[in-house]
């Protein structure tokens, strides 16, 4: 918003300068320059004239009163002078001007006072040659009140560039709070000042705020209560299992399982729930943390992980647990029996920790949508169909946005998949 008001704003001011300026000068500046021009030219003309009509002896009296109160300087000279003088619009105008009254060929010449511009006229069978001091007679106050009208304009348009960059700034800091809120964390409300529409929209927005965190803690109650009020049931069911004595007992195991997975898919559904809920950050040795979730990934399966010097960041390490433990789970599940490799790269901008498998992969197609909730890719993923609930990935991409991390899934060098939680440092 910033940058089109601002440009906009700007080709308006050139625009109008520009019409202003042309008004100006063709109005005001052009027509009192040429008539002051006319003017000196008439006056030089005038005192050659006069100069060459008065008597030998008063003509250096003459002289001497048209240098003081005039700033002219006459007199005779036997040869012209060869240099120009520099180009400049009065003076133009000037030579313009005795050359129409003089009916001569009349330019501006150059002497040896570096702000004096000399004239050359043939009057009678004298050649006179007058100078004249060049800022004396340069069109200051026109242009100087242009440049008071320029810089009018300019701070005006300074002015409305500075309140539109207000009132953006308000729209970037509204637009952070809405990721904000997005990722489920709970952000301090805005003060509600400046225009009319500013205090209504962000008073809005505090309301919301408030209405969406509402709403999170209503369904994490709501979920934890399901998940208490099932539980009761299917324990009472499993206790029923136990008692019964003539039942088929492969039966009995498969309604069992059936039961463990009902409970594992509360389970899970509790921690989906909860996942949006930001623990206090705090100072975290990332390499201590991942040798400990090796250490029990390892017994589930081969894993490859080599520990490097601490790597310190500011994290919340439950939400770190969870969403590498997830990660390696998945890799586990699906990596053919292969190797699960853990790596970290620890570097000074963000903290890349990457879970590499040699399972089939994912398509391209197809890795946003695995991180939906109950979202299983079976055909691409499992070969047996031996996979999970499909939470796992949407539980760890939740966290990950909770805390302004990524979770980026790509293909691994030899087949598999590269499955990396990027952590930025915030520097």
């Amino acid at each position: 918003m910033f940058g089109r008001a601002a440009a906009a704003l700007l080709a308006a001011f050139l625009v109008f300068e520009a019409i202003a300026f042309g008004v100006v000068w063709f109005m005001l500046i052009r027509p009192l320059a040429e008539r002051s021009a006319d003017d000196l030219a008439a006056k030089i003309l005038l005192s050659a004239q006069t100069w060459v009509e008065l008597p030998p002896n008063t003509r250096a009296d003459y002289e001497m009163e048209l240098a003081f109160r005039h700033d002219l300087a006459l007199a005779e000279v036997k040869t012209r002078l060869s240099r120009a003088a520099e180009a400049n619009y009065f003076g133009d105008l000037i030579a313009a001007a005795l050359t129409r009254r003089a009916r001569q060929d009349i330019s501006l010449k150059r002497g040896a006072e570096p702000n004096w511009d000399w004239l050359e006229i043939q009057v009678a069978d004298k050649l006179l040659r007058v100078g004249f001091d060049r800022q004396r007679y340069a069109l200051e106050a026109p242009l100087a009140a242009v440049g008071v009208f320029l810089l009018g304009a300019l701070l005006t348009v300074l002015t409305a560039l500075f309140m539109v960059r207000q009132a953006s700034r308000r729209m970037n800091s509204l637009a952070r709070k809405a990721a904000e809120i997005g990722q489920g964390r709970a952000p301090e409300l805005l003060p509600e000042t400046g225009a009319r529409e500013l205090r209504e929209l962000t008073a809005a927005f505090n309301r919301m705020a408030g209405e969406v965190q509402a709403l999170l803690e209503n369904r994490t109650v709501l979920l934890a209560g399901v998940s208490h009020d099932l539980r009761t049931p299917i324990t009472r069911l499993r206790l029923a299992l136990s008692l019964l004595e003539d039942a088929d007992p492969e039966l009995v195991r498969r309604m069992e399982r059936d039961l463990d997975e009902m409970n594992r898919l509360i389970g899970d559904m509790l921690v989906f729930a909860r996942s949006l809920k930001v623990e206090a950050l705090r100072d975290c040795d990332l390499t201590r943390v991942l040798d400990e979730l090796a250490a029990q990934a390892a017994l589930l399966g081969p894993l490859e992980w080599r520990a490097g010097p601490p790597c310190i960041a500011r994290l919340g390490e439950s939400a770190l647990r969870r969403i590498v433990g997830n990660l390696l789970d998945n890799a586990r599940r699906y990596g053919a029996g292969a190797p699960v490799r853990l790596e970290l790269e620890c570097g000074a901008v963000e903290v890349r920790i990457a879970v590499l498998d040699r399972g089939p992969g994912i398509p391209v197609e197809q890795r946003e949508a695995v991180f939906r909730p109950f979202t299983r890719l079976e055909t691409s993923r499992s070969r047996d169909g031996a996979g999970g609930s499909g939470l796992g990935l949407a539980i760890a991409r939740q966290m990950a946005d909770a805390y302004g991390w990524k979770i980026e899934l790509s293909d691994r060098a030899g087949g598999g998949l590269n499955a990396s939680l990027i952590i930025s440092r915030g520097i």
